[in-house]
This record gives structure tokens, C-alpha cells and sequence, in this order.
């Protein structure tokens, strides 16, 4: 599967303080992972440095460059932030979301489930919603995830009855 070279970050919500500090919801795992990168880019397409970044209440409060007032920072609210996927270091055998939806879900005994085409985000886990011949909820945990290839775009997954 091919991957896209920027991943969908947060999106800005609101200003903060007079400085031309923006409120940035995050999408990413971690607001803590979002603070850690250097450049941002907006869904114009425009790269922005950021200055300095901070965590604060589940978002991430960051001073970017060029961006010097309150009046600056208004402009920005609504816009979605995006990630250069070169500039992430993620863990061994982690991956973006978005590279694996499409992806085609096989069981164990390597039967066709149908395609991955949404995942819920709930309190307990992610849930995978995949289609096929009928719809599929899977709980995305270990006892029914067994093997998550993103390179090349299959899930093998443990159904159970109901399931």
C-alpha cells in the first residue's frame, strides 16, 4: 500500500494568550508525541517551524513561526495540521492508522473477511470496522488482532462466534 508522506496531525481550535500561541487538538497518539515535532504543515500546504510547544490539559499549546499576534492566530483556527512522516520516529512495529485502513482482513485460516474501512476510537480499545459480505466489528486488542502487516496492507485477525 502506498503511504502518504503526511499524516493528518490536529487540527487548531483556538488561540491562546495575545502571542500568536495556538490551541491544537491532537489526532496523534499523544499530545506529548505531537509537541516533538519541529515543522508543521497546514491543509493549504504551507509549512510553518514550530517555536516552542507545550502540553497543557490534553492539547498542545505551540508558538509558531510568523505567527505573532492574536489576530495572526485567529486565521489559523479551523485549519488541520499535518505531520511529515519522515519526521516521525515511531517505535519498532508501530504504525499510522491511516495505513491500514484499505487493508484487506483475513482470518486465520486465511479466509477473506472483507476490507478495513473504519476504525471507531471507544474508551476500552479501537474497534476495526471492517466489510465484506456482512460487517464486521473487531475489537482491536490482542486476542482478536493476531498479525497487522501495514507494508503490506493485511490484518490477520481471530474471529469468534456473533463476532
Amino acid at each position: 500500500m502506498e503511504k502518504k508522506p503526511l499524516i493528518d496531525a490536529g487540527r487548531i481550535v483556538n488561540t491562546h494568550g495575545v502571542r500568536g500561541e495556538v490551541k491544537i487538538e491532537v489526532w496523534l497518539d499523544s499530545p506529548r508525541f505531537l509537541k516533538s515535532f519541529k515543522r508543521l504543515t497546514l491543509d493549504s500546504g504551507e509549512e510553518l517551524n514550530v517555536l516552542d510547544a507545550k502540553v497543557h490539559k490534553g492539547f498542545v499549546i505551540a508558538k509558531l513561526e510568523g505567527v505573532d499576534d492574536v489576530n495572526a492566530a485567529m486565521r489559523l483556527k479551523g485549519k488541520t495540521l499535518s505531520v511529515r512522516r519522515e519526521d516521525a520516529a515511531l517505535p519498532k512495529g508501530a504504525f499510522f492508522l491511516q495505513d491500514i485502513i484499505n487493508a484487506r482482513v483475513m482470518d486465520e485460516d486465511g479466509n477473506e473477511i472483507g476490507t478495513l474501512v473504519d476504525i471507531l476510537e471507544t474508551p476500552a480499545s479501537n474497534v476495526y470496522v471492517v466489510k465484506g459480505e456482512t460487517e464486521h466489528l473487531i475489537p482491536a486488542v490482542p486476542a482478536f488482532i493476531k498479525k497487522t502487516d501495514p507494508d503490506a496492507g493485511m490484518i490477520t485477525v481471530h474471529l469468534i462466534e456473533g463476532m
